[in-house]
């Protein structure tokens, strides 16, 4: 890639060379690694694989060169504003001046150079000495001498102001162009926008167009191909109409269950075996959400009091169109976002907000069956995107080094440590452990891109989830987030895409689907559906519900192909038990709305601690002064963080091109807690936890903390 910016169009597989990491196997073998993507290239020999790895480390050096000439760190690229505007024009003012200058000097030449010639002429004219005269002569040739070059730079100068002047109106009227095709595009797309919007409230008023469905659509199993009007990377055009029309199909249908278990034996052969085989403890369905979480609160009480609430958000008006109109197309970690547009959490209190319903995780110890454990690990995939709903402010970049901790061993069973071990592109390592059998641990790296209509966010990486007592190992991905509504209307936000879970130890299944929302769709939005399957392919659970609400699941005891769909594909009919609830969203506590919509787990997060390590979320002073109400002072405050960790990552890249130039190896940065490893399931290189944090915390010794505050 000639610039950065190409980077944005660059082929699949492609990988950035200035972010990516370079690492040796073994004599012949180089594993290169970026965010989600490895990989892994063998040379014949060893002096072939080094010749590689010399010229990878010095294509790193310059792309990271180019880098930094073109762009700078998370909100360190300049949109074009009207003070660029103002420093273009006086630019071009600056150079039509030194041309006027060189004009009057190239004048001036000509006209002294001339009188100079016409006096040494006429001084050997008089009558002088003999030894005058020869000097005079000498003087005449050096300044015929002078007179021939002076000539020569004179018609150079000539030809570069007409050259000059001549481009100087070519770069006018395209600047010109360029402006005006601007304000037509921007006039273009504001206009585009109302008219979705008006589209939008006059489909949602027209009636008829909504209705009950009587069954659950979603695909039986395996890979789902890309539908339309499924947001995703590789569409920047997709539309969000008829998203389930393309799709291949079942149907579930309640099937009563003392007729079949009068006739159980005959359904020993179907999909889902005897109905009277539901293991799972009826508490874990039947217990109501409110009394879960009474009885959480209950546990709470007396361990110890948590915040429950915080400073209520100021009422500050402005326009995010003003700001993104000049972004479209860039990643979103590059785009410079004042703390208006964020709430008072970084990303790494965000990713350690998926434990809020980590109780479904304790309930999954305790299954018997891992297809019913599948369950509960699909509804606790689903539960981390509850909170999102209401939530379109965007959480503070964590600074590189930046850590957030969340023990909570005492009253909720787990503690967790985050780490931001990458800053381009944002990468993050999460590690939890649980008194209660079970650990997980996720490295992501989000990927995002401004479409100009809405904004799309792409977390990269693989959540691991491992259980002590069976050894069940549990692998799946998180889906694509959309914001829509930027340029005008009420900002709203969708998830879409498909989850395939995998235990790897029994190589059982899971595939939910996370349907897009459309307009012209009778079913019920934000709308998830899934079929639990187990090695052999044969579907025990069907799961439905909604990714803001609940989740339900039913097992399944006999299933049969229906009839052919007008596409000629044939559905599949799940007869089904009546569903169970798995899981129910908490309710908000009272004045969320004035709280960024946090719910109570998520207003705990950010509560101060001075045990925690220096380099902690709750220790950042920009996100401090935010959630005070201090906004003025946070943005001043964001922009020293950002412009001292700018500062620390050019001196790292100086130091990395000259040990390169001196031949030597450079390490660059390491992550303090995590340490990258090759996944054995997975064969991907991600940041492991490598012990040391809570040892330090209990001495109270954060002496190896950098000081990135």
């Amino acid at each position: 890639m000639t610039t950065q910016a190409e980077m944005a169009h660059t082929c699949r597989g492609t990988i950035n060379l200035s972010t990516a990491h370079i690492d040796t196997e073994d004599s012949c073998n180089i594993v290169l690694t970026n965010g989600g993507r490895t990989y892994h290239l063998k040379a014949s020999c060893e002096v072939e694989r080094q010749r590689w790895v010399t010229a990878l480390e010095l294509a790193k050096a310059k792309a990271i060169r180019m880098m930094n000439n073109q762009s700078d760190d998370s909100g360190d690229e300049e949109p074009s504003s009207q003070s660029d505007k103002s420093e273009l024009h006086s630019s071009l003012k600056a150079l039509t001046s030194k041309l006027d200058d060189l004009s009057t000097c190239n004048d001036l030449i000509a006209k002294h150079g001339a009188a100079l010639q016409r006096s040494l002429s006429e001084l050997e004219n008089l009558k002088l000495p003999a030894e005058s005269g020869e000097k005079i002569k000498s003087v005449n040739e050096r300044a015929t001498l002078f007179r021939i070059t002076s000539n020569a730079m004179i018609n150079a100068c000539r030809d570069f102001l007409d050259l000059a002047e001549t481009h100087s109106r070519k770069w006018h009227r395209a600047l010109q162009y360029e402006r005006e095709q601007r304000v037509r595009l921007e006039e273009t797309i504001e206009q585009l926008a109302k008219q979705h919007n008006s589209l939008e409230r006059a489909c949602r008023g027209a009636p008829g167009l909504t209705s009950n469905t009587t069954g659950v659509l979603n695909t039986p199993k395996g890979n789902v191909p890309a539908i339309k009007g499924e947001a995703s990377d590789e569409d920047e055009e997709t539309e969000y109409f008829d998203a389930m029309e393309d799709a291949p199909a079942f149907i579930t249908v309640t099937a009563d269950p003392k007729q079949h278990r009068r006739s159980g034996s005959n359904l020993s052969s179907a999909s889902g075996g005897h109905p009277d085989d539901w293991h799972l403890e009826d508490n874990a369905f039947h217990s109501s959400p409110e009394s879960n979480h009474e009885s959480k609160r209950k546990e709470l009480i007396p361990k110890k009091r948590r915040r429950t609430r915080i400073p209520d958000k100021p009422n500050y008006s402005l326009n995010l169109w003003s700001i993104m109109k000049n972004c479209i197309g860039k990643e979103l970690s590059k785009i410079p976002m004042p703390v208006n547009f964020n709430e008072p959490l970084s990303m790494l209190q965000r990713l350690t907000e998926d434990l809020e319903y980590h109780e479904l995780l304790d309930k999954a110890v305790k299954c018997e069956s891992s297809i019913e454990q599948m369950c509960f690990i699909a509804a606790f995939s689903v539960s981390s995107y509850s909170t999102t709903v209401h939530r379109t402010a965007k959480p503070f970049n964590p600074l590189l080094g930046e850590t957030f901790e969340l023990d909570r061993l005492d009253d909720l069973g787990f503690r967790s440590i985050c780490e931001q071990v990458s800053h381009h592109p944002p990468a993050a390592a999460h590690y939890v452990h649980s008194k209660n059998g079970w650990k997980l641990w996720q490295e992501i790296t989000i990927a995002s891109k401004f479409r100009g209509k809405y904004l799309s966010i792409m977390p990269l990486g693989d959540i691991h989830l491992e259980f002590h007592s069976s050894g069940n190992h549990y692998v799946w991905r998180k889906v694509t987030s959309t914001v829509h509504n930027i340029i005008v209307g009420k900002l709203w936000i969708d998830q879409s895409g498909d989850i395939e879970i995998i235990n790897y130890k029994t190589k059982d299944k899971c595939q939910l689907k996370f349907s897009p929302y459309s307009y012209f769709s009778r079913d019920i939005a934000r709308k998830v559906t899934g079929v639990v399957t187990d090695a052999n392919g044969k579907a025990h659970y069907v799961l439905s519900g909604t990714w803001d609400e609940k989740m339900e699941c039913a097992k399944i005891v006999q299933s049969s192909h229906g009839n052919s769909c007008a596409e000629g594909k044939q559905k599949t009919v799940y007869q089904t038990l009546p569903p169970k609830l798995l899981w129910k969203k908490y309710p908000l506590p009272e004045n969320a709305e004035n709280m960024y919509f946090f719910s109570e787990f998520a207003l705990t997060l950010n509560e101060s601690d001075e045990s925690v390590a220096p380099t902690d979320s709750r220790n950042r002073p920009d996100q401090r002064l935010m959630e005070n109400g201090k906004w003025d002072e946070a943005n001043v405050e964001k922009q020293r963080l950002e412009e001292k960790q700018r500062a620390v990552r050019r001196r790292r890249e100086a130091e990395a091109v000259e040990a390169l130039e001196e031949g030597n190896d450079y390490e660059g940065y390491q992550p303090l807690w995590f340490e990258r490893k090759v996944d054995p399931y997975t064969g991907e290189l991600i940041c492991n936890y490598k012990g040391g944090y809570w040892e330090c915390k209990e001495r109270q010794d954060w002496s190896c903390c950098p000081d990135i505050f």
